[in-house]
Protein backbone atom coordinates (compact mmCIF):
# COMPACT_ATOMS: atom_id res chain seq x y z
CA UNK A 1 0.00 0.00 0.00
CA UNK A 2 1.38 3.56 -0.99
CA UNK A 3 1.89 5.80 2.15
CA UNK A 4 3.17 9.67 2.65
CA UNK A 5 6.16 10.22 4.63
CA UNK A 6 5.47 12.52 6.94
CA UNK A 7 7.94 13.71 9.54
CA UNK A 8 6.31 12.30 12.09
CA UNK A 9 5.74 8.75 10.46
CA UNK A 10 3.77 7.26 7.01
CA UNK A 11 0.17 7.82 6.59
CA UNK A 12 -2.29 7.55 4.28
CA UNK A 13 -2.62 9.39 1.56
CA UNK A 14 -5.99 10.31 1.96
CA UNK A 15 -5.27 12.24 5.61
CA UNK A 16 -3.13 14.96 3.62
CA UNK A 17 -6.34 17.39 2.95
CA UNK A 18 -5.01 20.71 1.51
CA UNK A 19 -1.61 20.78 0.89
CA UNK A 20 0.90 22.88 -0.61
CA UNK A 21 4.10 21.31 -2.28
CA UNK A 22 6.97 24.37 -1.85
CA UNK A 23 7.31 26.15 1.10
CA UNK A 24 9.83 26.38 3.53
CA UNK A 25 9.84 26.25 7.41
CA UNK A 26 12.93 26.71 9.18
CA UNK A 27 16.67 27.20 6.94
CA UNK A 28 20.20 28.40 7.78
CA UNK A 29 21.65 28.82 3.91
CA UNK A 30 25.24 28.96 2.97
CA UNK A 31 27.15 31.61 3.10
CA UNK A 32 26.87 32.17 -0.97
CA UNK A 33 23.39 33.40 -0.17
CA UNK A 34 23.95 35.20 3.17
CA UNK A 35 26.87 37.30 1.92
CA UNK A 36 24.21 38.16 -1.10
CA UNK A 37 20.61 38.49 0.67
CA UNK A 38 19.93 37.53 4.39
CA UNK A 39 16.30 37.66 4.10
CA UNK A 40 16.56 34.25 2.80
CA UNK A 41 16.96 32.83 6.37
CA UNK A 42 14.33 31.70 8.61
CA UNK A 43 15.38 30.65 11.66
CA UNK A 44 12.99 30.81 14.22
CA UNK A 45 10.54 27.94 15.40
CA UNK A 46 8.05 29.79 16.58
CA UNK A 47 7.50 32.42 13.65
CA UNK A 48 7.16 28.68 11.68
CA UNK A 49 4.83 27.56 13.96
CA UNK A 50 2.93 31.01 13.89
CA UNK A 51 2.89 30.47 9.67
CA UNK A 52 1.78 27.59 10.40
CA UNK A 53 -1.42 28.13 12.22
CA UNK A 54 -2.25 30.66 10.13
CA UNK A 55 -2.27 28.07 7.39
CA UNK A 56 -4.07 25.98 8.88
CA UNK A 57 -6.74 28.45 10.28
CA UNK A 58 -7.18 28.73 6.34
CA UNK A 59 -8.00 25.29 5.76
CA UNK A 60 -4.21 23.93 5.27
CA UNK A 61 -3.31 20.56 6.20
CA UNK A 62 0.12 19.38 5.09
CA UNK A 63 2.92 21.52 3.76
CA UNK A 64 6.45 19.89 1.93
CA UNK A 65 9.03 21.54 3.27
CA UNK A 66 11.48 22.06 0.63
CA UNK A 67 14.74 23.01 2.44
CA UNK A 68 17.73 20.58 1.08
CA UNK A 69 20.67 19.25 2.63
CA UNK A 70 22.97 21.92 1.12
CA UNK A 71 20.54 24.62 1.79
CA UNK A 72 20.74 24.84 5.95
CA UNK A 73 17.90 22.05 6.41
CA UNK A 74 17.39 21.58 10.16
CA UNK A 75 15.75 18.19 11.22
CA UNK A 76 16.12 18.60 14.72
CA UNK A 77 13.90 22.08 14.52
CA UNK A 78 11.83 20.63 12.30
CA UNK A 79 10.37 17.93 14.56
CA UNK A 80 10.07 20.66 17.20
CA UNK A 81 7.59 22.60 14.36
CA UNK A 82 5.75 19.60 13.82
CA UNK A 83 5.48 18.95 17.51
CA UNK A 84 3.65 22.46 18.14
CA UNK A 85 1.54 22.38 14.59
CA UNK A 86 -1.66 19.81 13.41
CA UNK A 87 -0.15 20.51 9.97
CA UNK A 88 1.72 17.46 8.34
CA UNK A 89 4.97 18.12 7.43
CA UNK A 90 7.17 16.38 4.49
CA UNK A 91 10.44 17.11 4.51
CA UNK A 92 13.39 16.79 1.75
CA UNK A 93 16.19 15.12 0.90
CA UNK A 94 19.07 16.03 -1.78
CA UNK A 95 20.46 19.20 -2.76
CA UNK A 96 19.61 22.37 -4.53
CA UNK A 97 21.04 23.89 -7.45
CA UNK A 98 24.95 23.76 -7.78
CA UNK A 99 25.78 27.10 -6.78
CA UNK A 100 25.04 25.56 -3.42
CA UNK A 101 27.18 22.53 -3.20
CA UNK A 102 29.48 22.10 -0.22
CA UNK A 103 32.77 21.12 -1.31
CA UNK A 104 31.83 17.65 0.39
CA UNK A 105 29.10 17.58 -2.51
CA UNK A 106 31.41 18.58 -5.09
CA UNK A 107 33.69 15.82 -4.34
CA UNK A 108 31.48 13.01 -3.92
CA UNK A 109 30.68 10.47 -5.88
CA UNK A 110 27.12 9.47 -7.42
CA UNK A 111 26.78 6.74 -5.79
CA UNK A 112 28.25 8.33 -2.42
CA UNK A 113 25.32 10.80 -3.27
CA UNK A 114 22.95 8.22 -4.10
CA UNK A 115 23.56 5.99 -0.64
CA UNK A 116 23.19 9.12 1.40
CA UNK A 117 20.04 9.69 0.44
CA UNK A 118 18.50 6.09 0.13
CA UNK A 119 19.73 5.98 4.17
CA UNK A 120 17.68 8.88 5.17
CA UNK A 121 14.68 7.88 3.33
CA UNK A 122 14.86 4.23 5.03
CA UNK A 123 16.65 4.69 8.07
CA UNK A 124 16.27 8.42 9.09
CA UNK A 125 18.35 11.54 9.37
CA UNK A 126 20.65 12.73 12.20
CA UNK A 127 19.67 9.65 14.29
CA UNK A 128 16.13 11.33 14.70
CA UNK A 129 14.54 8.35 13.23
CA UNK A 130 12.53 11.04 10.60
CA UNK A 131 12.79 10.02 7.29
CA UNK A 132 12.17 12.32 4.36
CA UNK A 133 9.00 12.26 1.94
CA UNK A 134 10.87 13.92 -1.23
CA UNK A 135 14.41 13.80 -3.09
CA UNK A 136 15.84 17.26 -4.31
CA UNK A 137 18.00 18.29 -6.93
CA UNK A 138 18.26 21.15 -9.17
CA UNK A 139 19.84 23.13 -12.03
CA UNK A 140 20.72 26.83 -12.94
CA UNK A 141 20.15 29.09 -15.52
CA UNK A 142 19.69 27.54 -18.62
CA UNK A 143 22.72 25.13 -17.79
CA UNK A 144 22.99 22.43 -15.80
CA UNK A 145 26.71 22.09 -14.55
CA UNK A 146 28.85 19.02 -14.19
CA UNK A 147 28.06 18.72 -10.14
CA UNK A 148 24.16 19.60 -11.25
CA UNK A 149 24.19 16.56 -13.28
CA UNK A 150 25.78 14.20 -10.96
CA UNK A 151 23.21 15.19 -8.37
CA UNK A 152 20.24 14.64 -10.83
CA UNK A 153 21.82 10.80 -11.45
CA UNK A 154 22.28 10.46 -7.81
CA UNK A 155 18.34 11.30 -7.18
CA UNK A 156 17.18 9.57 -10.35
CA UNK A 157 19.01 6.24 -8.79
CA UNK A 158 17.62 6.95 -4.85
CA UNK A 159 14.59 7.22 -6.53
CA UNK A 160 14.23 3.99 -8.54
CA UNK A 161 15.92 2.02 -5.51
CA UNK A 162 13.27 3.85 -2.59
CA UNK A 163 10.42 4.83 -5.36
CA UNK A 164 10.11 8.48 -3.22
CA UNK A 165 8.66 11.75 -5.34
CA UNK A 166 11.33 13.58 -6.93
CA UNK A 167 10.99 17.39 -7.05
CA UNK A 168 13.68 19.15 -8.99
CA UNK A 169 14.32 23.13 -8.81
CA UNK A 170 14.70 25.22 -12.28
CA UNK A 171 16.19 28.68 -11.90
CA UNK A 172 13.63 30.54 -13.66
CA UNK A 173 11.55 27.88 -14.95
CA UNK A 174 15.01 27.10 -17.40
CA UNK A 175 16.12 23.71 -18.08
CA UNK A 176 13.10 21.89 -17.36
CA UNK A 177 13.04 19.49 -20.02
CA UNK A 178 16.92 18.79 -19.89
CA UNK A 179 16.22 17.52 -16.25
CA UNK A 180 13.92 15.39 -17.05
CA UNK A 181 16.01 13.75 -19.92
CA UNK A 182 18.81 12.86 -17.59
CA UNK A 183 15.87 11.37 -14.67
CA UNK A 184 14.60 9.21 -17.51
CA UNK A 185 18.64 8.16 -18.47
CA UNK A 186 18.32 6.62 -15.13
CA UNK A 187 15.18 5.00 -15.08
CA UNK A 188 13.15 7.27 -13.46
CA UNK A 189 9.34 6.88 -14.02
CA UNK A 190 8.72 10.74 -15.25
CA UNK A 191 4.97 10.89 -13.44
CA UNK A 192 6.52 10.67 -9.98
CA UNK A 193 8.33 13.99 -10.45
CA UNK A 194 7.67 17.79 -9.88
CA UNK A 195 8.88 20.29 -11.63
CA UNK A 196 9.21 23.50 -9.75
CA UNK A 197 8.94 27.01 -10.81
CA UNK A 198 7.66 26.63 -14.01
CA UNK A 199 5.34 29.80 -13.62
CA UNK A 200 8.77 31.90 -13.51
CA UNK A 201 9.01 30.75 -17.24
CA UNK A 202 5.55 31.80 -18.38
CA UNK A 203 5.69 29.51 -21.48
CA UNK A 204 2.74 27.51 -22.10
CA UNK A 205 4.00 25.19 -24.79
CA UNK A 206 6.68 24.61 -22.14
CA UNK A 207 4.77 23.73 -19.84
CA UNK A 208 2.49 21.14 -21.69
CA UNK A 209 5.36 19.46 -22.94
CA UNK A 210 6.72 18.18 -19.36
CA UNK A 211 3.41 17.27 -18.67
CA UNK A 212 2.92 15.38 -21.70
CA UNK A 213 6.15 13.67 -20.73
CA UNK A 214 4.41 12.70 -17.66
CA UNK A 215 5.58 14.83 -14.78
CA UNK A 216 3.76 17.85 -12.60
CA UNK A 217 4.16 21.44 -13.05
CA UNK A 218 5.01 23.61 -10.28
CA UNK A 219 3.48 26.95 -10.00
CA UNK A 220 4.49 28.55 -6.87
CA UNK A 221 4.57 32.19 -7.72
CA UNK A 222 0.90 32.94 -6.60
CA UNK A 223 1.35 36.83 -4.54
CA UNK A 224 4.51 37.59 -6.31
CA UNK A 225 3.68 40.47 -7.98
CA UNK A 226 7.43 41.57 -8.72
CA UNK A 227 7.90 38.80 -11.13
CA UNK A 228 4.49 39.59 -13.04
CA UNK A 229 0.94 40.04 -11.89
CA UNK A 230 -1.25 36.61 -11.01
CA UNK A 231 -3.00 37.44 -13.95
CA UNK A 232 -0.40 35.89 -15.54
CA UNK A 233 -0.30 32.72 -13.65
CA UNK A 234 -4.63 32.42 -13.64
CA UNK A 235 -4.21 32.32 -17.30
CA UNK A 236 -1.75 29.14 -17.30
CA UNK A 237 -3.33 27.49 -15.20
CA UNK A 238 -6.57 27.72 -17.46
CA UNK A 239 -4.75 26.78 -20.41
CA UNK A 240 -3.32 23.97 -18.92
CA UNK A 241 -6.55 22.91 -17.65
CA UNK A 242 -8.40 23.17 -20.88
CA UNK A 243 -5.24 20.88 -22.42
CA UNK A 244 -6.16 18.14 -20.21
CA UNK A 245 -2.97 18.45 -17.45
CA UNK A 246 -5.15 19.18 -14.82
CA UNK A 247 -4.24 16.24 -12.90
CA UNK A 248 -0.55 17.50 -12.79
CA UNK A 249 -0.92 20.62 -11.56
CA UNK A 250 1.12 21.44 -8.10
CA UNK A 251 0.79 25.26 -6.97
CA UNK A 252 2.22 26.23 -3.43
CA UNK A 253 3.53 30.03 -3.15
CA UNK A 254 7.24 29.30 -1.85
CA UNK A 255 7.39 31.68 1.03
CA UNK A 256 11.49 31.06 1.31
CA UNK A 257 11.79 34.78 2.77
CA UNK A 258 11.38 36.76 5.81
CA UNK A 259 10.19 39.44 4.25
CA UNK A 260 7.05 36.60 2.44
CA UNK A 261 5.83 36.06 5.67
CA UNK A 262 3.13 37.01 7.67
CA UNK A 263 4.95 35.90 11.35
CA UNK A 264 8.33 38.17 10.37
CA UNK A 265 5.53 41.08 9.71
CA UNK A 266 6.19 40.56 6.03
CA UNK A 267 3.57 39.47 3.36
CA UNK A 268 1.79 37.78 1.35
CA UNK A 269 2.45 34.57 3.86
CA UNK A 270 0.91 31.05 3.99
CA UNK A 271 -2.57 32.72 3.92
CA UNK A 272 -2.26 34.46 0.54
CA UNK A 273 -3.57 31.11 -2.16
CA UNK A 274 -6.05 30.17 0.35
CA UNK A 275 -7.60 33.69 1.18
CA UNK A 276 -6.91 35.42 -1.61
CA UNK A 277 -5.43 32.99 -4.83
CA UNK A 278 -8.13 30.52 -4.87
CA UNK A 279 -11.21 32.78 -4.35
CA UNK A 280 -9.93 34.32 -7.34
CA UNK A 281 -9.64 31.57 -9.24
CA UNK A 282 -13.05 30.49 -8.67
CA UNK A 283 -14.45 34.22 -9.39
CA UNK A 284 -12.63 33.75 -13.06
CA UNK A 285 -14.49 29.86 -13.56
CA UNK A 286 -12.26 27.33 -11.69
CA UNK A 287 -14.94 24.98 -9.57
CA UNK A 288 -14.28 23.63 -7.06
CA UNK A 289 -13.45 20.53 -8.33
CA UNK A 290 -10.79 22.35 -10.09
CA UNK A 291 -9.43 23.17 -6.50
CA UNK A 292 -9.67 20.22 -4.81
CA UNK A 293 -7.66 18.12 -7.53
CA UNK A 294 -4.38 20.84 -7.83
CA UNK A 295 -4.53 20.98 -3.78
CA UNK A 296 -5.72 17.51 -2.61
CA UNK A 297 -5.80 14.86 -4.78
CA UNK A 298 -2.56 15.88 -7.20
CA UNK A 299 -0.24 16.35 -3.73
CA UNK A 300 -1.89 12.75 -2.57
CA UNK A 301 -0.84 11.34 -5.44
CA UNK A 302 2.68 12.60 -6.31
CA UNK A 303 3.83 12.42 -2.62
CA UNK A 304 2.67 8.92 -2.37
CA UNK A 305 5.14 5.74 -2.56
Amino acid sequence: MKRVRTIKGDIDPAELGFTYTHEHLICFPPPIVMNEDADFELPHVDKAVEELRIFYEAGGRCLVEGTAIDYGRDVHALLEISRQTPVHIVFTTGFNKGRFHPDWVVQASVEALRDLMIREIEEGVDGTGARPGVLKAGAWYNVITDREEKVLRAVGQAHVATGAPVWLHTEAGTMALEQLDILEQEGVDLTRVAVGHCDRNADLWLHKEIARRGAYVGYDGPGKIKYYPDSVRVELIKGMLDAGYGDQLLISGDMGRRSYLTSYGGGPGFGYILKKFIPRLLAEGLSRDDVDRIWVENPARWLAF
